[in-house]
């Protein structure tokens, strides 16, 4: 099928991240980024960041093995690691709050970006080494 023929297609629904200390990164993304959890179970959570946009935090280990949910069928098992990567949409004009924000809750700045189409990145870290960007629009041709 050629790319120009593929059926609708939206923006990327979940994302998810394998964290070691389950309950230190719940906080951390609660505290720093101001995500309040939408479920929490013995193997993740999952957190609402906009409308049609969630990020799921897995056990690390926790969900190798598929999951048969009643009664709607099986998720397919999966995990990662070492250090993933995940960018969060914000507004050009919230740049400078998020940047004061990292700061006055002690999280360094590793790195800043000013793209070629205008748009500006700032990366740090999550507790299981995660790299978080920050990215407002001109970062990509689509955003």
């Amino acid at each position: 099928m050629e790319t120009n023929d593929r059926p609708a297609l939206g923006a990327i629904l979940e994302t998810s991240l394998y964290v070691d200390d389950f309950d230190r990164s719940v906080a951390f993304y609660d505290r720093v980024l101001g995500l309040t959890h939408q479920t929490l179970g013995d193997r993740g959570a999952s957190f609402a960041v906009a409308p049609g946009s969630v990020l799921l935090l897995w056990r690390r280990g926790g969900s190798r093995n598929d999951n048969q949910t009643y009664p709607g069928g099986m998720i397919p098992g999966h995990d990662g690691s070492g250090p993933l990567h995940i960018a969060f949409a914000i507004p050009t004009d919230a740049y400078d709050a998020w940047k004061d924000r990292l700061k006055t809750l002690g999280i360094p700045v590793r790195s800043e970006v000013n793209w070629a189409r205008g748009g500006r990145s700032l990366y740090f870290d999550d507790p299981d080494g995660h790299v978080l960007e920050l990215a407002t629009p001109g970062v990509w041709p689509n955003y």
